[in-house]
């Protein structure tokens, strides 16, 4: 849902005889006066000087510096592969090279970078360091956390820009998840199991947008398995989870396998975001009349009211300009059954539903006039 300025802050200080709101927000005019942000800028800068004011804890206000300071220096370093789709790949850190499964998160390294996918790891050995050898450096992202023992820089990324490292686990997951298109979840220790259940948790609860989730294993390796097994068993089975959330992940056993689900989730699905209480979906191609009507009935369940708009932009989007050549698919989402917004994606990816495609099969059949 999009941010609403916090009136508590702007009151906050007016009522303790200092009116610092309008001196904050002209020196935020002075340094970035085109910015629509101003009102974002002046809330944190009110939120710090509301600690520096209540001057409880100085492990609180260095716990804050930190954080801020690693948020401003990972968002700068980004910016450079900015509109580059990336792919997050997990897994242990403790794999040997001699490992198939070594093997197996090289080719997928490999297979990401042919499809001009960035592969963003966690920077270390063992699959970490697979995946980036098979990507190379310019398709390479390592998110590295700083730890007395373990964790060191692979090769690959050792050294360039290419590498940030984190001091807080927080901050290095937000990004994980942020800057992640696609996720590949290969066998792992508790790490990995942690990524990969966060992951899931923030996708199903609408507080990440819907991604592709791919979870890699080797033939007949029963890792995977096993926790699918688990979770169906355990908690489809008690009703901890909706049936269809399982629809979030897909089981796959090859490189080839991995990078299709991927780019087939991009066929058509371009992005999703949240414009007021409307949720809309971006789409390359729009969505033939049969189909949308098909969706109307089909995908009833997902709609708090009305019905699904296919619409072309119309300036909602300001913040957005880059965007404004995709089709809009737009509905009241009642925003619990991620799962179910995922068979919609998959649905829209179908070649067979855009109209474009449509309008093509009818060009075949057509009969040329005597």
């Amino acid at each position: 849902m999009p941010d609403q300025p916090n009136d508590l802050l702007t009151r906050h200080f007016p009522d303790n005889g200092t009116d610092l709101a309008q001196q904050v927000e002209a020196q935020l005019n002075l340094i970035a006066p085109s910015s629509p942000n101003i009102p974002l800028y002046r809330d944190m800068i009110l939120t710090v000087l509301r600690m520096a004011q209540d001057d409880r804890d100085r492990w609180n206000a260095k716990i804050t510096l930190k954080a801020i300071r690693e948020l401003d220096h990972a968002f700068r370093v980004l910016e450079q592969f900015k509109g580059r789709r990336k792919v997050t790949v997990f897994g242990s850190a403790r794999t040997p090279v001699e490992s198939p499964l070594y093997a197996l998160a090289r080719e997928v390294g490999a297979a990401l970078a042919r499809s001009d996918l960035m592969v963003i790891t966690g920077g270390g050995g063992g699959i970490m360091a697979a995946a980036h050898e098979g990507a190379g450096l310019e398709h390479s992202l390592g998110f590295n956390i700083t730890l007395p023992f373990e964790q060191h820089a692979n090769p690959t990324i050792d050294g360039t820009e290419n590498l940030l490292s984190f001091h807080f686990f927080f901050t290095r997951k937000l990004f994980f998840v942020k800057e992640a298109d696609g996720l590949v979840l290969c066998p792992g220790g508790f790490g990995t199991l942690d990524e990969a259940l966060e992951v899931l948790t923030l996708i199903q609860t609408g507080k990440s947008p819907l991604v592709p989730v791919v979870l890699l294993d080797e033939p007949g390796g029963g890792f995977w398995k096993g926790a699918l097994e688990f979770i169906r068993n355990q908690l489809e089975a008690n009703r901890y989870i909706l049936p269809t959330d399982l629809k979030l992940v897909r089981l796959v056993h090859s490189a080839e396998e991995a990078v299709h689900e991927i780019n087939q989730f991009y066929a058509n699905f371009h992005s999703t975001r949240w414009l007021k209480r409307q949720f809309v979906v971006r789409m390359n191609h729009p969505l033939s009349e049969h189909a949308l009507t098909h969706i109307q009935t089909a995908f009833a369940d997902l709609l708090l009211s009305d019905g699904f708009q296919q619409l072309a932009y119309a300036g909602e989007e300001y913040d957005e300009p880059r965007f404004n050549h995709l089709t809009r698919l737009v509905f009241n989402f009642t925003g619990r059954n991620q799962g179910r917004l995922r068979e919609l994606v998959d649905y829209i990816n179908l070649p067979e539903n855009w109209a474009q495609a449509q309008g093509k099969a009818q060009q075949r059949v057509t009969p040329e006039p005597a």
